[in-house]
């Protein structure tokens, strides 16, 4: 016979939980005449059952039922179902704590920040210590605070010795310009990296030129075309976020992004950028899109992981309009601007995976080239031109 205090020291239990065990009929405990309360050896082998029937997840008055009757295999069902979703959420907290810990990848984490919550996103990684140019890079290019610095510094050996850092060309920078059917004075080209559509620019027009990017490296590239081209008087450079452009209201004739809008995405572009542009100016973008209503499911996950914001030629169209701008022209960029990037890409790919085995930028890097060479048609990237409206003034 046990005394209660030795039946809850062998079961781990209180004596208040023992006490409601024996009200529930589930232990039968005896009164001595000296006033101790007792119980037998099935009482203890009862509780221990008990225990083996809560460890599935079974409540008190189930253990009961199971101790009283033959089993409820709907019962046991419906906790299976809840115990293995319980599981699966603790395994994701599990994985997710893991990858914030740098234990293991956090790239499916902040991929799934970056189509939820963009902006929080940016936000949070300022907060860990990231400043906005490494926040933005994590997000469109290592997606994992971990990894970073490795992954960034294999991307930009492999960019290091390349021209272009995008689709580009000058016959579809100069067939936008021309579009234009105006002679700006000032253009703020935005994102222009080593410059390539900085020297078209110039060359096409008299205007002055503020090419600004985040990479010096790109800029000093830059400043060497700008010696070599007699453009010094022309053309300035400045390293500066996208997205803290302090140059003032009302500064430019032109606004020119290729192919960097989506970096603040496409929507905060056209809000931000808005105000620089003079009276009625005009902002000049590229973006990459869908160009068909059924692209295949390969190019979906692609892009769905590296540029969940793409969107169809009308839906940017729409944007374009409520964010109060007129669409005048829109083109798709020419295949063989894609063909000036990837070529000269692939090469290179092929002279640094040698040395680069297992570098996960390198891995992305050639998976976006393969996609280029399947499924070019179904995405490409799309000029946009178009103008500031004018809220009319009012009147008293």
């Amino acid at each position: 016979m046990y005394r209660i205090s030795e039946l809850g020291s062998l079961v781990g239990l209180s004596r208040t939980t023992l006490l409601y065990y024996e009200k529930l009929n589930l232990i039968s405990g005896k009164r001595l005449e000296n006033g101790y309360r007792v119980y037998s050896e099935r009482d203890l082998q009862r509780v221990r059952l008990i225990q083996q029937l809560q460890s599935g997840g079974l409540t008190l008055a189930e253990c009961k039922s199971c101790l009283e009757s033959k089993l409820d295999r709907s019962v046991l069902k419906c906790r299976y179902d809840e115990l293995e979703k319980d599981i699966r959420r603790k395994q994701k907290s599990l994985a997710l704590l893991s990858s914030l810990l740098g234990e293991n990848s956090s790239r499916s984490w902040h991929q799934t920040l970056t189509e939820v919550a963009p902006d929080a996103h940016i936000d949070w990684l300022k907060v860990q210590g990231f400043d906005e140019k490494q926040a933005l890079r994590i997000k469109w290019l290592s997606k994992d605070m971990n990894e970073h610095d490795k992954y960034m510094q294999d991307f930009m050996s492999v960019f290091e010795t390349l021209e272009s850092w995008g689709p580009n060309s000058e016959a579809d920078t100069t067939r936008a310009f021309q579009l234009l059917g105006t002679k700006p004075e000032r253009i703020l080209e935005i994102g222009c990296g080593k410059g390539n559509s900085t020297i078209v620019l110039a060359k096409l027009s008299n205007a002055e030129i503020m090419a600004t990017d985040n990479e010096q490296n790109a800029l000093d590239k830059l400043e060497e075309k700008i010696e070599q081209n007699n453009l010094s008087k022309r053309v300035s450079t400045k390293c500066v976020s996208m997205t803290d452009l302090n140059f003032g209201t009302q500064k430019f004739d032109i606004i020119w992004a290729e192919a960097s809008a989506y970096i603040m995405g496409i929507e905060n572009a056209l809000k931000k950028w808005k105000s620089l542009l003079s009276d009625e100016g005009t902002l000049v973008f590229s973006d990459l899109v869908w160009l068909t209503d059924s692209p295949s499911q390969d190019a979906i996950d692609h892009w769905g992981r590296d540029y969940p914001d793409i969107q169809t030629v009308d839906t940017r169209k729409s944007q374009i309009e409520k964010a109060g701008y007129k669409l005048q022209h829109t083109f798709t960029v020419s295949e063989q601007a894609w063909k000036s990037y990837y070529e000269p890409l692939e090469q290179r790919l092929k002279q640094v995976s040698p040395k680069m085995t297992g570098s996960q930028a390198v891995i992305d890097i050639q998976n976006e080239v393969d996609l280029f060479k399947s499924h070019l048609g179904e995405f490409g990237y799309q000029f946009f031109i178009v103008k500031k409206l004018n809220v009319p003034k009012a009147t008293g």
